[in-house]
């Protein structure tokens, strides 16, 4: 049997890096999809690219309804929801408390916190009357980052809004532990997707220069690999990992050790 036989996993972002990835590897582990990204074209590609049963619904992760679209769309076609992947997340520029944009401050907020709290009010209330009814636990693994667990000078919102994931993992965490479902947080550093190589590419200093800066507290010196992530999301949400909730797992470097 494969890690994720007959298991219904849920995946937002999924167009494109980690979760398009995430999406593979899911699927050749045996998992059942439903997949979700404002990329409607971007998501159709995913999904027919998988080797396994998957379903996607483009849609804004900043809409409380939508959450719930996903959530009864696990439910309609393949009976339950076993794991949530919430993945969905953008970055703001390097720039300085005072320059940022307000606008887009509240954009990072709703998309990045917001976008988060309400996926699990979706999430959690069908995970929990599931474990009510047949014992059946279930798992949620929210992407927060590095820059939510330290100070991150130039990059404050985003910061501010993965040291909010982060809060909302625990308490989710602790309100959920007795009705079956784990909720954890992980945290990686930059890592080589797409949004970091346009984001690099966009630094007023050059890619090379903002590389440079980014790698420069990080003790083993590079960018993690969009797989490194991958492996430790994969560790999280399966069933056999069933006595950790809660928890931050750092994949940074070392970034967050120093």
């Amino acid at each position: 049997m494969m890690r994720f036989d007959g298991k219904t996993v849920l995946v937002t972002g999924a167009a494109g890096g980690f979760g398009s990835r995430m999406a593979e590897v899911f699927s050749e582990l045996g998992a059942r999809l439903v997949l979700s990204d404002l990329d409607a074209d971007g998501l159709r590609a995913v999904t027919e690219s998988l080797p396994g049963d998957a379903v996607a619904l483009a849609g804004d992760v900043t809409d409380p309804g939508y959450h719930h679209d996903l959530v009864d769309l696990a439910q309609t076609e393949f009976g339950a929801l076993d794991v949530a992947v919430n993945n969905a997340g953008i970055v703001q520029p390097m720039q300085r408390i005072p320059d940022t944009d307000p606008a887009l401050a509240q954009k990072v907020i709703d998309v990045d916190l917001m976008g988060v709290f309400y996926a699990m009010q979706a999430q959690l209330p069908v995970m929990a009357a599931r474990f009510a009814d047949e014992g059946t636990p279930s798992a949620i693994v929210n992407i927060a980052s590095a820059a939510g667990l330290v100070g991150s000078p130039f990059l404050a919102i985003y910061a501010a809004a993965k040291h909010g994931v982060v809060g909302l993992t625990k308490s989710a965490a602790a309100e959920y532990g007795r009705m079956g479902v784990r909720v954890n947080a992980i945290c990686p550093s930059f890592a080589n997707t797409t949004m970091l190589s346009d984001y690099l590419e966009a630094a007023p200093k050059g890619r090379e220069a903002a590389e440079i800066a980014l790698t420069r507290g990080i003790p083993m010196q590079r960018v993690g690999q969009v797989d490194e992530v991958v492996r430790v999301i994969l560790f999280a949400a399966d069933a056999k990992n069933s006595f950790m909730t809660g928890e931050t797992l750092s994949v940074d470097g070392g970034l967050t050790a120093v």
